[in-house]
């Protein structure tokens, strides 16, 4: 099932992808990217995370990639730590999805994620939740506030949390009334869907790093596990993903590897770089 000829470009999501489920980077994967590198080839991280989330994966990785944030809205040079673009979600478009989510869906929380001109720029708080709000994971960077104040300036992402929900049904039940002007995914399952401005996704933000790099998307392979991953796993030439993927995701690779826990992207990539 190898894509021929070899990838001109590398991307890969990082939880359940790229990184194993203790949330490192094996050996393994260290040095089969390390390879790509080294050939001359861009490996190019594409996330759900933040601009400030980036450093533990550059860590494991002995290298700083550029990287597609916020699930497509933010591209971020990790190597001199600057953001180099961002779409936003504008003030008005965050107050109408919100006032829907909380009809659909009572008792949810809200969370706005920012960015400012670099991954941990002190003159923008980065990470602002409702009164109440209930994390799906650790996040020490949180600034409460109340609900106006989080919709009160543009942001990558609106987040809704209801931990009595499944992620898949909160979207099921929101994404019709949004329709066209604000895109929803999500990255856990865990009752949490993702808001995005309007045709924000990873693959809208691979296609900046395609410019960048002046490539078409199919010289590109890229590796994913979540419905977020999806449309970037269809705009490549080759769309691998992991054995612990959401179905969506392995309906939508050309490839399924082995699960984030067994080296799945560095066995795929051996087969050039092993």
């Amino acid at each position: 099932m190898q894509p021929d000829p070899k990838p001109r470009l590398v991307a890969s999501d990082v939880d359940g992808t790229l990184m194993d489920n203790d949330e490192s980077i094996s050996a393994r994967t260290k040095a089969v990217v390390a390879a790509v590198v080294a050939d001359g080839v861009p490996f190019v991280l594409a996330t759900g995370r933040p601009p400030r989330w980036i450093s533990p994966v550059v860590d494991g990785l002995g290298y700083a990639p550029l990287a597609v944030c916020g699930n497509g809205a933010v591209l971020y040079d990790a190597n001199t730590d600057r953001i180099l673009s961002a779409r936003v979600l504008d003030v008005e478009t965050l107050d109408w999805v919100a006032a829907l989510a909380l009809t659909v869906l009572p008792g949810a929380g809200l969370a706005a994620e920012r960015v400012g001109k670099s991954a941990h720029d002190a003159t923008t708080p980065q990470f602002v939740s409702s009164p109440g709000y209930e994390h799906a994971w650790l996040n020490p960077d949180n600034t409460e506030t109340s609900s106006a104040d989080v919709l009160s300036s543009p942001a990558i992402k609106l987040l809704i949390r209801l931990p009595s929900a499944t992620s898949e049904s909160m979207r099921a039940a929101l994404a019709p009334l949004v329709g066209d002007r604000a895109d929803i995914t999500y990255s856990t399952n865990n009752g949490l869907i993702e808001v995005s401005a309007h045709g924000v996704t990873k693959a809208s933000g691979l296609e900046l790093v395609a410019e960048h790099f002046r490539l078409d998307a199919s010289h590109m392979i890229a590796f994913g596990d979540m419905p977020n991953d999806v449309p970037m796993l269809t705009m490549v030439g080759h769309g691998v993903a992991m054995k612990n993927a959401h179905p969506d995701a392995l309906a939508a690779a050309n490839e399924v590897t082995a699960s984030n826990h067994d080296d799945g992207v560095a066995q795929v990539l051996e087969r050039w770089w092993g």
